[in-house]
C-alpha cells in the first residue's frame, strides 16, 4: 500500500495527524483497529505430502505421540560396563560402597586424631593456642 493511500485510509477512521505519522506505525495502528487484513500467505517452498520426508516425519510424530519413540543408542544389558555399575548400585544399595579415599589407620594423621580423641574423652585435652614457653635466664654470679 503506498504513503498517500494509507494516509487517506488512517483520517478516514480517524487517526489525528496521520500525514506526519510514520508508515509503520499507520499500518500497525489500522491492523489493530481491523482495517487493514493481511492475507494468510505461507512463504517458502511448497511442501509436497506424498515426499518420503513428510511420510517419515508423520511415522516419527505418531511415534513420539503413542510414546514408542527411542531416542539415543540402545543399551546392552549384558556389557561388561552395565554389570559393573548393576554390582555398584547393588553394593550402594547395601551400604557396602564408600565414597573417597579410604582412611589408613596406621598414617600419622590418624594416629593424632585417635591421640586427640582418646584426650578428649578423657578430659585430658586442653583446647585453644598452646601458652608460649619463656627462657628463664640465670645469672650467675662470678667469684673472683
Amino acid at each position: 500500500m503506498k504513503r498517500n493511500e494509507l494516509v487517506k485510509l488512517a483520517s478516514e477512521n480517524g487517526i489525528a495527524k496521520a500525514s506526519s505519522t510514520k508508515s509503520d506505525v499507520l499500518t500497525a495502528q489500522l491492523k489493530e483497529m481491523g482495517v487493514i487484513k493481511t492475507p494468510g500467505k505461507r512463504t517458502g517452498r511448497k511442501i509436497d505430502p506424498n515426499s518420503a520426508r513428510q511420510k517419515r516425519l508423520r511415522e516419527l510424530e505418531a511415534k513420539r505421540a503413542n510414546g514408542e519413540l527411542k531416542r539415543g543408542r540402545p543399551v546392552d544389558k549384558n556389557s561388561d560396563r552395565q554389570q559393573r555399575l548393576q554390582e555398584l548400585e547393588q553394593k550402594r544399595a547395601n551400604g557396602e560402597l564408600r565414597k573417597g579415599r579410604p582412611v589408613n589407620p596406621n598414617s600419622a594423621r590418624q594416629q593424632r586424631i585417635a591421640e586427640m580423641e582418646a584426650k578428649r574423652k578423657n578430659g585430658t585435652l586442653r583446647r585453644g593456642r598452646p601458652s608460649k614457653q619463656q627462657n628463664v635466664e640465670v645469672e650467675l654470679e662470678v667469684v673472683q
